[in-house]
């Protein structure tokens, strides 16, 4: 393929020094450079490493990300190694360069915030490419004004009285731990790393508890959400009370929620707030820049599952939310068949 500037960037998974299932999309929200070294050798690595060196303080993990991609066989793989904040390397099998067209990709890709192209160049351009990264726009500025994410927020979902009620019973229950579903060996699975998630739930079992919150959400949410998605929401996964502490460091890193063959139906996420009394804890989208959302207690911000997202650490206090996920009739059928696909617990 040739990539050209306004192009989303194919993303991809690859192992890195300490991840070995690296989602590189997951970066997005800040201008990101990738060196494509799969099939070079290590005079051009040598080469690639004092590019970078010498633009070193231009990496900071904040405006701008560096990503050396390299031949996982490659004999100077053990010279490859990351430095945080920043820098991180990347190890290919062939199919990531055969991807962004083989002996024609370019050895330089520079990536805006949204995850697209913004530049191109070949190998030997190195220095124009890093010469070009001290006049990048503000990351929130990358493409002239600020952009808004694609969200719906809602006042008045819940009302206090019934906040209240849902935050009594996960108190009763107490929460427990849970992790994120990534696929491993075409299996969805729950994975925990506290690295990239501290959030303790509670499930809802069924009675007058969920019935009270599928006919709010029928009556008020839905049709807000057709209204301005003109999606038809029939059916609801989990009914689930969360809560983020600050005492734990309650976060949950930038993820998108339909990645997985037993995830794959979500359509819409719905993060309903239950108290107000915290810092911290706001939703980001950061392919759409550094705004933070936060509804009130009681109110809800929707969005799709495809959309990367994050929710920013608590500081003070515990975030408590009410997190479902709403699909239709023709996800259902997906989910139907994909069961099989999915880890037993």
């Amino acid at each position: 393929m040739t990539l050209l500037q306004g192009d989303p960037f194919p993303g991809f998974r690859a192992p890195g020094n300490t991840n070995p299932r690296y989602t590189f999309d997951t970066a997005a929200g800040r201008y990101l450079l990738l060196a494509v070294l799969t099939g070079e050798t290590e005079a051009q690595f040598d080469a690639v490493l004092r590019l970078i060196g010498a633009a070193r303080n231009h990496f900071d993990d904040d405006k701008i990300s560096v990503f050396g991609l390299i031949h996982k066989d490659a004999p100077w793989r053990e010279r490859a190694a990351d430095s945080l904040p920043g820098v991180r390397w990347l190890f290919d099998d062939g199919q990531i360069r055969e991807g962004l067209g083989g002996a024609d990709a370019p050895g330089w890709v520079l990536i805006d915030p949204s995850f697209r192209v913004l530049a191109t160049a070949g190998f030997d351009q190195g220095s124009s490419v890093l010469a070009s990264l001290p006049v990048l726009p503000e990351i929130d500025r990358h493409g002239g004004e600020p952009v808004v994410a694609p969200v719906l927020t809602i006042p008045r979902i819940f009302e206090p009285e019934f906040c209240a009620a849902l935050i009594a019973h996960y108190e009763e229950a107490g929460g427990t731990a849970t992790g994120s579903m990534q696929e491993i060996e075409g299996i969805t699975r729950e994975v925990h790393n506290r690295a990239h998630k501290r959030r303790k739930d509670v499930i809802l079992e069924r009675g007058a508890l969920t019935d009270a919150v599928q006919t709010r959400i029928s009556r008020r949410l839905v049709p807000q959400i057709l209204k301005a998605f003109q999606f038809q929401a029939t059916r609801i996964e989990r009914y689930l009370v969360a809560a983020y502490e600050a005492d734990d460091g309650g976060v949950f890193r930038p993820h998108r929620d339909n990645t997985t063959r037993g995830t794959a139906h979500r359509r819409f996420a719905v993060s309903i707030n239950l108290n107000s009394d915290y810092d911290g804890g706001d939703l980001r989208f950061p392919e759409f820049g550094s705004r933070t959302y936060r509804p009130p207690a009681g109110g809800a911000v929707v969005f799709s599952c495809s959309l990367l997202h994050e929710a920013t650490i608590v500081t003070r206090g515990t975030r408590y939310a009410f997190l479902p996920f709403l699909y239709d009739e023709a996800a259902a059928q997906i989910r139907a068949e994909n069961v099989k696909f999915v880890e037993a617990t």
